[in-house]
């Protein structure tokens, strides 16, 4: 496949971000109006837009699931990055899984090839990388291929095969590019998505205590910054890990009670006991209450995994740096204790080092 550079949002360029009033998508949005780019916003019909308030933006509501809607958004634009997806580790309509991260993924490249796109960032996701043997000090890269039988969710599973649609759009000549976030933290994580719950749940005090596991913990902001850099400098067809440090789960709550001066809990969990409760509470919550399990069961199986990870690629061939993550973790805590979802109590025993 062929490199292409150059290829960046730049002044007055047009440039469409799905997702765009998500966590990673409003980032990514920010950093291409500070390009002096034109951005367009494809948001979901009705969703919440607080995220692209104060924004010069041209929003446009549109299912990805509706091709003409996809196609009308991507008219005119010189570049695209197809963030929008449906993350989560439960829906009630498990179609929707494939539905939105499969075939709207294949509306976003059929229009961006209708409409001579130059490029196209494509946001998948490490969890489609193989694990098998890696631990904090022995982490994975893009060549780390998984087993079928170990992409465990649906998420996962269709984020799988919408990396093939896009590979398969790279060979037939799309100028697509493809990034891999790790475990973004920051601000405007509203959901929260499945990271972002780890930090409040512990801002909460409901975390009692650890597993045996591995995160690659990165910036929100330095995520967007990776996906403007592959557009920028991405090879064709090519994919690249947008991460941060390898920390034990342990560490991760450590820092999070250094920067904010919360406790950090010291029991530590057999892996099994994770895996039971995400057998129960799938069984009980999901199946016979059809409501999201409070222990999802690709939660639980992620937690018996260490998901380290090494971006040596994009940094060597993009250009891409991310910033400590602790100062990750305390942005995020932040966020979240401004936003007001952080118990009364727990914010008044919060000792900030750096001062509020």
């Amino acid at each position: 496949m062929t490199g292409a550079s150059g290829q960046g949002p730049g002044p007055g360029d047009r440039v469409l971000v799905t997702g765009a009033a998500g966590f990673v998508g409003s980032s990514v949005v920010r950093q291409v109006l500070e390009r002096g780019a034109e951005a367009v916003a494809l948001v979901e019909p009705g969703g919440d837009t607080a995220n692209l308030d104060g924004l010069r933006v041209e929003i446009q509501e549109g299912d990805l699931r509706d091709a003409g809607a996809v196609d009308a958004a991507v008219r005119g634009c010189a570049s695209v990055f197809h963030v929008a997806a449906l993350y989560r580790f439960w829906a009630p309509d498990p179609a929707a899984f494939y539905d939105i991260n499969v075939t709207g993924t294949r509306n976003v490249l059929d229009a961006a090839r209708a409409h001579g796109c130059a490029r196209v960032v494509y946001t998948s996701t490490v969890g489609t990388l193989g694990l098998g043997g890696a631990t904090a000090d022995d982490p994975v890269d893009e060549r780390s291929f998984a087993h079928v039988d170990h992409l465990f969710g649906l998420y996962k599973q269709s984020k799988y095969v919408a990396e093939h649609e896009v590979l398969r759009a790279a060979a037939e000549g799309l100028p697509v590019v493809l990034v891999q976030p790790t475990t973004p933290v920051g601000p405007r994580d509203r959901g929260p998505t499945p990271t972002g719950r780890t930090v409040l749940d512990f801002l909460n005090g409901r975390i009692p205590g650890y597993v045996d596991t591995t995160l690659n913990i990165v910036d929100v902001e330095d995520v967007a910054a990776g996906h403007l850099l592959a557009a920028d400098r991405g090879t064709q067809g090519r994919s690249y890990i947008l991460g941060g440090e390898n920390l034990l789960l342990r560490d991760v709550l450590g820092t999070l009670a250094s920067v904010t001066g919360l406790p950090a809990p010291t029991w530590r969990f057999p892996s099994s006991l994770a895996l039971a409760a995400g057998h129960v509470s799938g069984l009980v919550e999901g199946r016979l209450l059809r409501r999201e399990p409070s222990v999802p069961l690709e939660g639980a199986r992620m937690s018996t995994t260490h998901m380290s990870f090494d971006d040596s690629r994009a940094r060597a061939e993009l250009g891409y740096a991310s910033r400590p993550p602790a100062e990750a973790l305390e942005r995020a805590a932040r966020w979240f204790v401004e936003s007001g979802v952080v118990r009364p109590e727990r914010v008044a025993r919060c000792r900030w080092p750096r001062g509020w």
